[in-house]
């Protein structure tokens, strides 16, 4: 690779870091701004909620946007979204204005994440890509590890405003150094924008996601009316959507080219990568949930816990690519989804005696080794396979797919804790112990979702890329044997 490319890949690597340790600071925040700004749980928990919504809306649009427009005016415009937006936050006076902050901040991380994946996939040979993909699980991995962790220390000693006020500068000096340095890879695409295709994402997966949201935060206590309505609504707003795709597929002019799917390297490992989120999200959710109501530990002392996972992730990545470069996917992804199912198994069983350097233990082998495992192999043997006029699709797939996963897993596994919970509370077992089955329960769902991707990698094939030229790319439906 030139000196320009790693250049530019690198400058997209620092911003990826910013905007998504951004997306994970306001976890532990919650509490402080409902003081602060005298605001109930259920309002304060739309920081996040429309934070997601907006990343759902807008990352099915990237594929196209990455065609249509330069690298670097894609870069430009979402580090100053999100720089605004960081800014807007850190000086909104009330609720209102943090919660418009928090839409502009999502509207510039949603572009950043499909924009590196697809620069790596372009700028990179296929032989080399397994390392470069390790290199971005770094980001990946360890900026939503130490997020939890840094806004619980700045929360302990400053204003919650620092929590912006920090991530601003970085966010600039990346925006000045890819306004001077960064340079366009790939070609433009000038095909016209469908704008119904765009409208449909909203109701298709805004609603979606939020009906999904809706049965998470409910937590089991009854059936949300609006989460149902929303969901069906979503659900049949996404039939119309891909079949107006797929009709635009014909004149080559998709918002989302659901012609990804035609690769059966990319199907495999895009349902391997979302079982993992789903088991992955069980950890991230509930593990919080049992060092604090269970095991009596403080937010900063659960996020310094958790750090290692992360920490081993990134560290690791690079290694996995390399092995994957070497080996290819099989191996890896069946030791990484088998180290998943064991440690939410142990974790299954743990109880308010467990030792908490243990707990710790098995988190960052889970996080490091397992789902360093899994992510960086399927990654990249999902998307190598696709052509050059659809990486940037894929890419968008990818993360679409990831959200939608991440809001399943949250509502199911957060009713599944609250449904056992309180069944066991109604047969007279103390709240501790009750609260602890729940969270039993919901653990070992996410193993049983870990072991189903145990098998389902058993089937996975390294992927050979396929040249522009073959004819299964341009059918609108045909489905390729990668």
């Amino acid at each position: 690779m030139s000196s320009r490319d790693r250049t530019v890949i690198g400058i997209l690597l620092i911003a990826a870091f910013v905007v998504i340790f951004n997306e994970t600071i306001m976890s532990v925040a919650l509490p402080r701004l409902m003081v602060d700004l005298d605001i109930s749980a259920s309002t304060g928990q739309w920081l996040t909620t429309a934070y997601m919504l907006t990343m759902a809306v807008l990352i099915p649009t990237t594929g196209f946007v990455l065609q249509r427009l330069s690298t670097r005016t894609v870069f430009i415009l979402a580090m100053s979204l999100f720089s605004a937006g960081t800014l807007l936050a850190a000086l909104a006076p009330g609720f209102g204005l943090l919660l418009t902050a928090r839409i502009i901040q999502a509207s510039g991380t949603s572009v950043m994440i499909p924009l590196l994946m697809t620069t790596v996939l372009n700028l990179v040979p296929p032989a080399r890509r397994g390392s470069f993909m390790g290199t971005v699980s770094i980001v990946i991995a360890v900026a939503p590890a130490i997020g939890p962790t840094v806004s619980g220390l700045i929360l302990q000693y400053l204003s919650w405003r620092f929590m912006f006020l920090i991530v601003l500068p970085i966010a600039l000096v990346a925006l000045a150094i890819g306004i001077f340095r960064l340079t366009n890879v790939g070609t433009e695409d000038h095909h016209p924008l469908d704008l119904r295709s765009v409208a449909l994402t909203i109701p298709a997966f805004g609603l979606f996601v939020y009906g999904l949201n809706a049965f998470g935060v409910s937590g089991g206590q009854g059936v949300p009316v609006v989460g149902i309505v929303a969901v069906l609504v979503g659900v049949a707003c996404l039939l119309i959507f891909g079949r107006r795709q797929i009709t635009l597929q014909r004149s080559g002019n998709p918002l989302l080219d659901l012609r990804v799917f035609g690769f059966k390297d990319f199907r495999r490992s895009l349902l391997v990568i979302l079982l993992g989120m789903v088991a992955m999200f069980g950890m991230i959710l509930i593990l919080p949930l049992y060092l604090q109501q269970v095991r009596g530990l403080d937010t900063l002392s659960t996020g310094l816990l958790m750090l290692p996972g992360g920490i081993l992730m990134a560290i690791m990545g690079p290694i996995i690519g390399r092995l994957y470069d070497r080996y290819g996917p099989k191996a890896l992804m069946m030791i990484g989804t088998g180290l998943l199912t064991a440690m939410l198994v142990a974790f299954s069983v743990a109880n308010e005696h467990t030792p908490i350097w243990l707990l710790g233990l098995q988190y960052a082998i889970m996080m490091g080794a397992g789902m360093g495992m899994i992510m960086t192999p399927a990654m990249t043997n999902g998307l190598n396979p696709l052509p050059p006029k659809l990486y940037s699709h894929g890419s968008a797939t990818l993360m679409t797919l990831q959200q939608v996963a991440g809001a399943a897993g949250t509502a199911l596994l957060i009713a599944i804790m609250s449904v056992r919970a309180s069944g066991l509370a109604g047969r007279g077992v103390d709240q501790l112990h009750a609260e602890l089955g729940g969270i039993h329960a919901s653990f070992m769902v996410g193993a049983v979702a870990a072991a189903i991707a145990f098998v389902l990698s058993a089937f996975v094939t390294r992927a050979v890329p396929v040249q522009e030229s073959d004819p299964h790319v341009a059918e609108p439906v045909a489905v390729s044997e990668g």
